[in-house]
């Protein structure tokens, strides 16, 4: 597929976003970017968060896995439905209880000061690495498949990238993000849907035979029993329980969406028509690994150095012009939602959390708006410069690299929530940000020696856990009797 075809279709596609986001943005206030006005369809906020929580990671780097871990990836994700299920009856009932705009603002609630600061600070560092690595997957396929061929530099592209979603998102915020996260997500999954038609068509296996192909293929494997293994199930299972409750239910960007739910009754069927609807999505990502893996195999084409590579290399180099085509209209449905939804909660979180402008601000709603503007500027510029740094360092596949980092950079949160909400303590609030530093370096040194130290287990995405844990450990040491 010619580069000049790639780069209309993206030109088009953005075209239709702004379209949606001139129709969605007028007559909005500081409340619309914030909270939507408190108006979302419940369902359209379900169905556009499918692609804003798959985003072009999914797109890309699932498929990829296939090839060494099979479908073993299913056991993160039977382990969402619990993590959805623990946000629906717990996390959002508190969240519509005490009206929050942020998240973060219990923890000023709960514990203090410090607590608060602590876990705005840290969802603020989560959310610029997730959202980086992110964009970092999709703007180096653009960046390799199409400006590469007119000698586009690389930060010139991320750049370009950037500056279009800031123009759709500096003005509606969170009322323009769950409209275009909807036009987004369907256009993800017809393109997902589309590509393991076309490529089971080139192997010429019928849409029905499809799961006996890929078993007998030896891809289907979802239940690791190797305990050393990072993969074994269990592992899996419990670690993507948390993980959906640290990325999903205490994170800003997602819950931003659900507070946006005109009531707790509509947020909670959201939540759990999402998590639904998110099992069917995951098992067509790794259904379309393993055609991509078959078809490499059936027509000798070399494996890329990096996995997440192996879908636009096949689907531009070695299918036909509309078989690529519907690849860069997925990927570019999938990219959009990596960082616009991650720029307005980033900015909603400063504003709120280190700006006070939910509190007695002496700002008026103009003078607030002005300062909202440079806010998003700055966050945007930010994760200009993580996106290159990235760049620079990455050596593996990019989910793996969000979830390690979401060990690291959530198990603090998870450790704040949990002692706030399955204990009466109070703690020494001041010494809070101590305990929250010091427990991912325990988790960084234990994870390096695990083989050493624990009879060669391998610490995997349970690290999160561990994290929390210490964290939880900590603040307990901190107790102190309730005023």
């Amino acid at each position: 597929m010619k580069p000049i075809y790639i780069l209309l279709c993206f030109i088009l596609y953005t075209i239709m976003l702004f379209v949606v986001t001139w129709i969605t943005s007028r007559r909005t206030n500081n409340d619309s970017y914030y909270v939507g006005n408190k108006s979302s369809p419940w369902y359209v906020v379900a169905y556009g968060m499918i692609g804003a929580s798959l985003s072009g990671v999914t797109f890309m780097s699932v498929p990829g896995l296939v090839g060494t871990q099979q479908f073993t990836y299913m056991g993160l994700v039977f382990g969402f439905l619990i993590g959805y299920t623990v946000i629906a009856t717990v996390l959002l009932p508190l969240y519509y209880r005490l009206n929050l705009t942020s998240i973060y603002s219990y923890l000023n609630q709960r514990f203090g000061f410090w607590s608060y600061k602590t876990g705005a600070f840290y969802f603020l560092l989560s959310r610029i690495i997730g959202a980086s690595f992110r964009m970092f997957l999709v703007v180096n396929v653009l960046e390799v498949f199409v400006f590469d061929y007119w000698g586009v530099p690389f930060w010139l592209v991320v750049l370009v990238f950037i500056i279009l979603i800031v123009l759709y998102t500096f003005e509606g915020g969170v009322k323009t993000i769950i409209w275009t996260d909807t036009l987004q997500t369907t256009f993800m999954l017809l393109g997902v849907v589309l590509s393991i038609y076309f490529i089971s068509n080139e192997l010429g296996i019928g849409l029905g035979d499809i799961f006996k192909k890929i078993s007998d293929a030896g891809y289907t494997k979802v239940v690791e029993t190797d305990w050393h293994n990072k993969n074994f199930f269990l592992k899996q299972f419990f670690s993507g329980a948390f993980i959906a409750i640290v990325m999903t239910g205490l994170d800003q960007e997602m819950m931003q969406k659900n507070i946006s739910c005109r009531n707790i009754k509509e947020a909670q069927k959201n939540m759990f028509t999402f998590s639904g609807i998110l099992v069917i999505v995951n098992i067509l990502f790794l259904t379309l690994g393993a055609v991509l893996y078959m078809y490499a195999s059936s027509k000798g084409i070399g494996l890329p150095t990096k996995s997440d590579n192996l879908f636009p290399e096949i689907a531009f180099n070695h299918l036909g012009p509309i078989a690529g085509l519907i690849f860069m209209i997925g990927l570019v449905s999938a990219a959009y939602p990596s960082a616009d939804g991650a720029l307005t909660a980033l900015t909603t979180s400063f504003c709120v959390d280190f700006l006070g402008f939910k509190d007695k601000s002496k700002l008026d709603e103009k003078q607030k708006k002005k300062v909202r503007y440079a806010v998003h500027l700055s966050f945007a510029t930010i994760l200009l410069i993580v996106i290159l740094i990235f760049r620079a360092l990455n050596n593996e596949a990019v989910i793996n690299a969000i979830y390690t980092a979401a060990g690291y950079t959530y198990g603090p949160l998870l450790g704040l929530f949990a002692f706030g909400l399955f204990t009466k303590h109070a703690v020494k609030d001041r010494y809070v940000w101590i305990v929250a530093i010091t427990s991912p370096v325990l988790c960084y040194f234990l994870s390096m020696y695990s083989e050493v130290l624990f009879n060669g287990y391998k610490f995997g995405f349970e690290l999160l856990i561990l994290n929390g844990l210490l964290t939880f450990t900590g603040l307990f040491l901190l107790r102190k009797k309730r005023p």
